[in-house]
């Protein structure tokens, strides 16, 4: 019955979303943990709760022509999926990068969906960006293309309806430039963005939270096997936000962290990772990680970003993109001897690296869990916005704190609830289902 009930759910999302891989893998994890739920709870499947999730409920794309620098007029596609709102505003980033199209988008949308529920917060789930690609262009360019963006999607969002945030190529100029457009076209000063600065709306912590959030999180996984972060060797994928803040918060605990990288290849430091530097190469001068071999001679830099899954290391951070640890790198690091990896990124694991990582006997950590800080914390700055107020810097990475534990708490319960403890990979899905579920049907069929 569950076989053939996920089989059957699967075989019309491939042909209602053709060549849409990402979403097609997406959807089938969440599948196929949660078929033993709908099987024990018959009401998900008469009302044909699963086959609702997996349709948005609503698909936005638009065109966004802009003028370069030269004068030319350049013309990018823009995407918002508003995915599920049974239990709050759609909330979901916005990411600018050339391999943007409708399917990476339901697929990050499709995932915001679990996610956002697991925060504990009343937020639903969306995404949304465009395939323009802001390396390269001056902050004139960048600026106009955002303005160009929201003149369109502002029709779509609104605090209590859709609230985008950043993701991959939108950062605090985007947003900043975003924000602009929508107080000019609206004439109205809300809470419609998060990750704003912190002098107009933003919320402390929100740059550091997906990092910060990430390592709470896995170090309820380390707790539960009876170990602590002290002389742990980490291999941390990615330098951007997740990846650096996840660096400061786990040196501030003890471990050391060996390797990072970026998408032209990686950085291993045997002395451990000097963060000033990455942060000075990343975030001040936008350079590539093989500077920072450049600058350190305990270093050595190696071309191709995969290869940092070679490196020995007792726990794993993939933080950079979708499916960057495949079986093969998977292989790697069991035979390495990783015990835990954590994805900071959005389902940076292939479904046949899961597989074999948990028959391995590695804990993982699910990107729908464990890189929930960073939505959680922009549910905390809409709170804040609403209030009219701001907390303190400790205010906010506290209640960061308490939601991650809160996270990491529902992955364990539903798991064993299910038969399936110990799987936090089930536990996420499971949860994340079940709480969506239950509002659905409370709310009928609409």
């Amino acid at each position: 019955m569950s076989r053939q009930y996920v089989d059957a759910i699967m075989a019309a999302v491939v042909e209602r979303n053709p060549a849409e891989e990402e979403f097609h893998q997406a959807a089938r994890e969440v599948a196929e943990c949660v078929c033993s739920v709908v099987d024990k709870r018959s009401e998900y499947a008469r009302a044909r709760i699963l086959e609702r999730m997996v349709e948005p409920e609503r698909q936005i794309m638009f065109r966004v022509p802009w003028v370069d620098d030269d004068g030319d007029v350049r013309v990018n596609r823009g995407f918002r999926v508003e995915f599920n709102s049974a239990i709050g505003p759609y909330k979901g980033g916005l990411r600018f990068h050339p391999s943007v199209y409708l399917g990476i988008i339901k697929f990050l949308g499709f995932e915001q969906v679990f996610k956002n529920a697991l925060t504990t917060t009343p937020i639903g789930g969306g995404k949304g960006g465009s395939d323009f690609d802001p390396k390269g262009k001056s902050d004139g360019e960048v600026m106009r293309f955002c303005q160009s963006f929201m003149n369109e999607l502002y029709r779509h969002i609104g605090p209590d309806t859709d609230v985008p945030a950043g993701d991959i190529g939108v950062g605090a100029r985007e947003i900043g430039y975003m924000f602009g457009q929508y107080r000019k076209i609206t004439n109205t000063f809300t809470g419609v963005l998060t990750g704003k600065g912190i002098g107009w709306g933003g919320s402390l912590v929100r740059t550091e939270a997906t990092g910060y959030g990430l390592v709470y999180f896995v170090t309820r996984m380390l707790e539960a096997a009876g170990q602590s972060w002290e002389g742990k060797r980490v291999a941390v994928s990615g330098s951007g936000n997740v990846a650096i803040y996840a660096t400061q918060k786990l040196q501030e605990l003890g471990a050391k962290v060996i390797a990072m990288s970026d998408s032209g290849g990686y950085v291993v430091d045997e002395d451990g990772i000097k963060l000033d530097t990455v942060r000075r190469i990343k975030e001040v001068e936008r350079g590539r990680i093989s500077e920072y071999a450049d600058e350190h001679q305990s270093a050595e830099f190696t071309p191709g970003h995969r290869g940092i899954w070679t490196v020995p290391c007792d726990v794993a951070l993939p933080s950079a993109t979708q499916n960057e640890i495949d079986t093969e790198q998977a292989e790697s690091l069991v035979e390495n001897g990783c015990g835990f990896i954590g994805e900071g990124a959005n389902m940076p694991t292939t479904s046949d690296a899961v597989d074999l990582l948990l028959d391995a006997g590695v804990v993982i950590g699910p990107a729908k869990a464990a890189n929930a800080g960073g939505v959680a914390t922009s549910a905390l700055e809409m709170t804040q916005n609403s209030m009219r107020l701001n907390w303190s810097f400790a205010e906010v990475d506290n209640k960061l704190r308490t939601i991650m534990n809160d996270i990491y708490d529902q992955c364990t319960a539903a798991a064993e609830e299910f038969g399936q403890a110990g799987n936090l990979v089930a536990g996420a899905n499971i949860a994340g289902f079940v709480k969506v579920a239950d509002a659905m049907l409370a709310q009928g069929v609409v």
